[in-house]
């Protein structure tokens, strides 16, 4: 094993159960990207050295790489919690897929979704369950195409790291890490591994996402300006409910982080119609948050006391609001806010010279077609939906079926030996505003660099999500 690649780390799924600092203590803020020093930077020094020069390629870039063509997909899928179990049915539902193994230290959970398997007709899988490590022993089967990885965020790293050592193609949950060396050590273990390692967002698969990048890339919006994205979604409940998540784990990341836990979301579609990582990259972010409010106000009125939560300090800022820029002199706002009141949105905004998209709710105004300040109706744009969303109108499982997109066209790619949509270096770039606004909050907002994970490839164009619609699918 290379020495650029971490040692093994203690990463289990519910160690981080009893790990809630009074202000997440203990964490090493070098590894979020910067050093301790540069965190407590005076207010208008500016940031130095908060993004390391990229380390040397030990291997060779995975751009443009395609999958094997194999006729069927062997897929793994470890945890399986309220993600994991959802996403195991939708794989159930493509063509030329077999789920072969399941895993999760749960018991009862591998034995549910494993009697989906063979509900769907399908050989019974093999089911790992001894502890939080024994997905490693999963991985060494040998038989295993691809990895879905569905665990606590803690856990991603190691299990995606483990996949590719093992040759997997790995596939994991938002966010793909959580710290700058682990997305470095993702990038160089794909291109040594010569296995993908991917960032499912599904996201990036919505109806509107696809047809305002299809129309984007036609020019519908001149040249492109500026964009939004966010997760914006109140989880005060769920995040205070120990029957939806396993433990607290997802509530404590607001005892140790401030800025943007969950970026991938917003941050993906926009990347996606700015062509980053294909043309232009993401260079630098701002970060500012506000105060921490919202979960301790909601404990308040709704936990018992006696309850474990009223030992945990929340630091994580309610509403964080980043700004992105671009080698082409572009802007990406992105925002995340879990812990107040408020609908749902992801804002999905995109603006160019001839005009602008805006959703939540959906509205468009570009020229020539809308005039006199008046927002446009977007469902006149459907013959701009991408063929996936022509082919399957009414797609199964959650999310407005955006699931069962990301499922089949990752699985149609495997099959035909297709490149795939995105790849490690764009989970590199949608994951690394979670260290990094953490930073720039913790420095007055002052501004981080985004590493170039691409090493300079990002200057070519390639292909992406506006795919064509493969001739032997």
């Amino acid at each position: 094993m290379n020495d650029a690649v971490p040692e093994h780390q203690d990463v289990s799924r519910r160690s981080v159960l009893w790990t809630a600092g009074a202000a997440g203590a203990g964490l090493g803020l070098g590894a979020f990207g910067g050093t301790a020093e540069a965190a407590e930077q005076p207010e208008g020094r500016a940031a130095e050295g908060t993004a390391a020069k990229e380390p040397p390629r030990q291997g060779r870039t995975m751009i443009g790489v395609p999958f094997q063509r194999r006729s069927t997909v062997r897929v793994a899928l470890i945890g399986l919690g309220n993600r994991g179990a959802a996403m195991a049915e939708l794989y159930l539902a493509v063509p030329g897929v077999q789920v072969v193994a399941l895993c999760d230290p749960v018991k009862a959970k591998a034995e549910r979704v494993a009697a989906k398997v063979t509900a769907a007709g399908q050989p019974a899988p093999a089911v790992y369950v001894h502890g939080d490590h024994d997905y490693e022993q999963l991985l060494r089967r040998g038989d295993v195409d691809f990895a879905h990885v569905a665990t606590p965020w803690d856990s991603h790293f190691e299990i995606a790291k483990s996949a590719l050592l093992n040759g997997v193609h790995v596939g994991v949950e938002c966010p793909a890490a959580l710290q700058l060396d682990q997305l470095w050590a993702l990038v160089d273990l794909s291109e040594r591994t010569r296995r993908h390692c991917m960032q499912l967002e599904n996201c990036c698969y919505g109806r509107n996402e696809m047809r305002v990048l299809r129309m984007a890339h036609a020019g519908k919006f001149g040249d492109l300006l500026h964009g939004a994205g966010a997760y914006n979604h109140d989880l005060r409940s769920l995040m205070f409910d120990p029957a939806y998540y396993e433990g607290p784990w997802r509530r404590l990341w607001h005892t140790r982080l401030r800025g943007d836990l969950y970026p991938n979301h917003g941050f993906g579609p926009v990347a996606n119609y700015m062509d980053l990582n294909r043309g232009d990259r993401a260079v630098s972010i701002v970060s500012v948050g506000s105060p921490s409010l919202g979960l301790s106000r909601y404990r308040e009125a709704n936990m018992p006391a006696g309850d474990p939560s009223w030992k945990e300090s929340y630091i994580g800022s309610d509403r964080t609001i980043s700004l992105v820029q671009t080698a082409r002199g572009r802007v990406i706002r992105l925002e995340h806010d879990v812990s107040t009141p408020h609908p749902y949105s992801r804002i999905n905004s995109l603006g160019g010279t001839k005009g602008l998209f805006e959703d939540y709710p959906e509205r468009i105004y570009i020229e020539p077609d809308h005039k006199n300040d008046e927002w446009g109706d977007f469902s006149a744009y459907a013959e701009w939906d991408h063929w996936l969303w022509k082919e399957h109108a009414n797609p199964p499982g959650a999310h407005g079926g955006m699931d069962y997109m990301l499922v089949f066209r990752l699985m149609q790619c495997m099959r035909l030996g297709l490149v795939p949509d995105f790849d490690v270096y764009d989970a590199a770039t949608w994951t690394s505003p979670v260290p990094l606004s953490h930073l720039s909050i913790k420095q007055r907002g002052l501004p981080q660099q985004i590493p170039d994970f691409t090493r300079g490839e990002w200057r070519t164009s390639r292909p992406g999500m506006d795919s064509e619609k493969p001739a032997d699918a």
